[in-house]
């Protein structure tokens, strides 16, 4: 059977007051109590899942965990194993016209999920690079590749984020 102990404390009131203002603080004859009884308490944070790391800091690239391409004037599979990745991508246009893109393939057809393309009067990005970043899916088949032409330079970092059922892999 569980006891109850009244506590009279100012310092809890006033940090009561400080943190619950809506309450309007303890009323006359108010007091606070504790009980031995154990009451559980279910944790679904992160922290209680096993992993201490915020979702944010997941992401980061590591050196083990990423994957540097550079991509000039071909076709690269950046990757083919399924899952969930992080792509950053960097473009430098080095002459007119200047395309590049990432692709995903299904294994028989090609879907466009970033097109950078320099105009063929002089590109307003020449010299600048444009840098951007997407998070891929990719079921099984399926593939990501980086195109670019003989204007374009494309560097691309990828890094997995998830496996395919959602696991998180840390970097």
């Amino acid at each position: 059977m569980a006891q109850e102990f009244t506590i009279k404390s100012q310092q809890i009131e006033d940090k009561i007051n400080q943190l619950l203002p809506t309450q309007g603080g303890f009323q006359p004859g108010v007091d606070f109590s504790a009980s031995t009884m154990v009451i559980p308490i279910v944790d679904l944070t992160e922290t209680a899942e096993g992993s201490s790391l915020r979702q944010d800091l997941q992401r980061s690239f590591s050196f083990t965990a990423s994957t540097f391409t550079s991509t000039l004037n071909e076709t690269n599979t950046l990757v083919n194993t399924t899952g969930y990745y992080r792509v950053f991508y960097s473009y430098v246009s080095t002459g007119s016209p200047g395309i590049a893109i990432l692709i995903l393939n299904d294994g028989t057809t090609d879907k466009y999920i970033v097109r950078l393309e320099s105009n063929l009067s002089g590109s307003s990005y020449y010299g600048a690079p444009l840098t951007g970043e997407v998070d891929v899916f990719l079921e099984a088949g399926d593939s990501l590749k980086a195109f670019s032409n003989a204007g374009t330079s494309f560097y691309t970092t990828t890094r997995q984020i998830a496996d395919i059922t959602g696991n998180l892999v840390n970097p």
